[in-house]
């Protein structure tokens, strides 16, 4: 089970997320990795999330990033589940594969990164990348963070929503 993110300001940018989102018939679809779901009941933890979240789906791991949400094989078999370009396609394909009416969702976000305590694939502990896909296009944000697993998972929760925000105002 994911770990649930109590700071108020996260759960206060949520909410407003939430309702800007609703408000303008924008939808969202979740890929994650490290973040296990935590981003998903983030963001269905306000009133209305219903109108806003299509799904997520949790693709821990490596061959199910590619099965589940289309992420090129050899790109994973080559960088790893650790990339940039990993977040970019998981983001466009959750985008793309969380279809309601026909119609994709208007925001993909993803997460991959190492939250440790052991380092992955030679990238350490605090590694991330989060994904954005829209309309208007793909952007990868890379993170370094640091504290314990539980602490790195719960900031990659607070950057995602604070980049959703910023997606959302575009």
């Amino acid at each position: 089970m994911a770990e649930p993110v109590q700071e108020t300001g996260v759960a206060d940018a949520t909410a407003a997320l939430i309702a800007s989102l609703a408000a303008r018939g924008i939808t969202v679809a979740v890929a994650e990795s490290l973040t296990g779901g935590a981003l998903a009941a983030e963001l269905t933890r306000p009133a209305g999330a219903s109108a806003v979240v299509l799904g997520g789906v949790v693709v821990y791991a490596t061959e199910l990033k590619h099965t589940l949400v289309g992420v090129d094989v050899n790109l994973l078999e080559i960088e790893g589940p650790v990339h940039p370009d990993v977040a970019a396609q998981l983001a466009d394909g959750v985008r793309e594969r969380l279809r309601v009416s026909g119609r994709p969702a208007g925001i993909g976000v993803s997460t991959t990164g190492v939250a440790g305590p052991s380092s992955q694939g030679g990238r350490l502990p605090g590694t991330v990348f989060l994904g954005i896909s829209s309309a208007v296009g793909t952007r990868v944000v890379a993170l370094e963070l640091s504290g314990s697993r539980a602490e790195i998972r719960a900031q990659v929760v607070e950057r995602a929503i604070a980049e959703l925000v910023a997606e959302a105002r575009e």
